[in-house]
């Protein structure tokens, strides 16, 4: 299956991910209070994001939010021995932003989300959060395989 993405399109889309994960962390740091609109409201207008990133940045994160609940149960589902609310806030929001793809953006194939969600690991999470993010989603990736 070839990318039908121009290399400049796939720049702009890794870089909208990591608005988006910056947006969801900053979210969830406030204690999730407001919305996840609000959260990206309030960083595109403090923050400078290049006007060719906001169209999948708001797609994914409007995505986030109004399935925020199938989300999670489905992250919840794929962890081992974890449970969601005692992960590190950037491995919580790098596993709902993928998950938010694979569930939601069928244009995105599973493997990329995953992909993509490793090099944010490697990126912004901790030692293990690279390992630890690739598990849980290709637990979820195997999951959703068995569903569909």
């Amino acid at each position: 299956m070839s990318d039908p993405l121009s290399p400049r399109d796939r720049i702009d889309r890794v870089r909208a991910r990591a608005w988006a994960l910056q947006i969801l962390y900053r979210w969830e740091s406030m204690g999730g209070d407001g919305s996840i609109r609000d959260a990206l409201v309030e960083t595109t207008a403090t923050r400078r994001v290049s006007p060719r990133r906001l169209p999948y940045l708001r797609a994914v994160l409007t995505a986030a939010e109004a399935h925020l609940e199938e989300v999670d149960t489905w992250v919840r589902q794929a962890l081992d021995n974890w449970r969601l609310d005692r992960l590190a806030a950037v491995d919580r929001a790098l596993l709902r932003l993928a998950a938010t793809e694979m569930l939601f953006m069928e244009e995105i194939p599973p493997r990329v989300s995953i992909q993509e969600a490793v090099r944010l690991a490697e990126q912004y999470g901790g030692d293990e959060s690279p390992r630890f993010v690739n598990g849980v989603l290709d637990a979820l990736y195997r999951r959703l395989g068995a569903t569909g």
